[in-house]
């Protein structure tokens, strides 16, 4: 599902909650991120502030865990002592490969990975909402370096 300001307040009321303007100008924020880019809660404060929007990062915090349990966003580790967080599209399944050396992440698609998710899912009884693989290795450039 694609959000707009109206689906996330509709969602956001249907549970209870409201759409204040701090979470709709983070939903702009990654509506509007290049593809493959990622963002930190640090990352994402700086990001405001630079665009002169100033958004508490405890409420940047709250708001990343609340759109991540929605659906809306999708919580990646990538080799960090932090999540990452990422537009959740769901017709747009990817995965990471990430170096622990240097924190380089590549993004790759796998129908595979899907295909046992879903098959996984259906068995279980589950409703499957996300499908995702994080890979963590040595890339080649750190791996010269480690020779």
């Amino acid at each position: 599902m694609t959000y707009t300001a109206a689906s996330l307040k509709a969602e956001l009321n249907e549970r209870g909650w409201r759409l204040t303007p701090q979470r709709e100008e983070i939903l702009r924020v990654f509506q509007n991120l290049p593809a493959g880019e990622h963002l930190s809660a640090e990352d994402l404060y700086n990001h405001l502030l630079s665009r002169n929007s100033p958004i508490s990062l405890s409420t940047i915090y709250r708001t990343l865990k609340l759109m991540a349990r929605m659906g809306l966003l999708r919580e990646l580790d990538l080799a960090e002592d932090h999540k990452h967080y990422e537009l959740n599209q769901p017709l747009k399944h990817h995965h990471h490969l990430i170096c622990v050396s240097c924190s380089k992440t590549i993004e790759f698609k796998s129908d595979s990975v899907l295909k046992i998710g879903a098959k996984t899912s259906e068995k279980e009884g589950y409703h499957l909402l996300d499908c995702q693989l994080t890979i963590h290795g040595v890339c080649p450039t750190c791996q010269r370096s480690l020779v």
